[in-house]
């Protein structure tokens, strides 16, 4: 536990979401990017909007055309755009998809290509739509390295979850990289001062976790591999760094391992 830098006695959670310093609840100043320290709240916070370069989210807008252009291909040369039929009857589905059995067979580079492949056109809808506000929010806050990180992470152990609970069917689709991203953003608020729950990302965390446990067909380990490898991830980069003080590049060493990780376990429960 920290200590309030203008009173040391009193022992705190929260930190400054500009300087870092750790402030008690008599330090505190709300803004709208978070709890402030008194000195930097008296300051003219510098504001990037989404004009600026560094804020535009580039990265979401690459990872959503990826999925697109991936779809439009599997349609344009001959499958069903309402993924009638299921993923064995897609070539480009069946040929990229994730499952044991292919990956025992060595296709171990599945667990990645199977995040690019939606089973039908409202599968990409609602997943191309949730990236895109993950991705406008957190992006342009955290910068397209972490982004990129947290997100491929995500898929991956997305991957890895998808394996673990689902012995035999294929499984495709991004969800896991998006509930990735929802719990990594949960803890990218805490750690500026921002209450989840006010911002309605808990309640819209806890509406997908119901649809993925009440509706069929939903791959259960697929989002929870995600959301707990996104939230693993965010954890590492944000919380763990800010205690230990390390380069902020040694957190995105860890992320990498997490990833490398899942791809091993992938491999492991494939051949078991």
């Amino acid at each position: 536990m920290d200590y309030c830098y203008r009173h040391p006695e009193r022992e705190t959670g929260v930190a400054c979401s500009n300087c870092g310093r750790p402030i008690c609840p008599d330090c505190m100043t709300p803004t709208s990017v978070g709890m402030r320290c008194p000195e930097c709240s008296q300051e003219r916070t510098q504001v990037r909007t989404i004009s600026s370069v560094e804020a535009q989210p580039y990265l979401t807008y690459v990872l959503i055309g990826l999925n697109v252009l991936v779809y439009l291909g599997g349609t344009l040369s001959g499958a069903s755009a309402t993924g009638s039929g299921g993923i064995g009857a897609n070539s480009l589905l069946a040929d990229g998809s994730v499952s044991r059995g292919a990956v025992d067979a060595g296709d171990w580079w599945r667990v990645l290509t199977a995040g690019f492949l939606h089973a039908g056109f409202f599968h990409l809808l609602f997943n191309m739509f949730a990236l895109y506000v993950l991705g406008t929010l957190l992006e342009p806050a955290i910068g397209r390295l972490r982004f990129g990180a947290l997100y491929f992470v995500s898929l991956l152990a997305g991957s890895f979850g998808a394996l673990l609970l689902e012995p035999t069917a294929p499984t495709v689709g991004a969800s896991g990289a998006i509930f990735g991203l929802m719990g990594a953003a949960v803890v990218v608020m805490r750690n500026r001062g921002v209450n989840p729950m006010e911002s309605g990302l808990g309640l819209w965390i806890g509406l997908n976790l119901l649809i993925t446990f009440t509706i069929p067909g939903i791959s259960i380990g697929g989002h929870i591999g995600g959301l707990l490898g996104g939230v693993l991830a965010a954890l590492l980069i944000f919380e763990i760094a800010d205690r230990v003080q390390v380069n902020r590049f040694i957190p995105l060493v860890g992320v990498a391992l997490l990833g490398v990780l899942a791809v091993v376990g992938s491999i492991a429960i494939s051949s078991s």
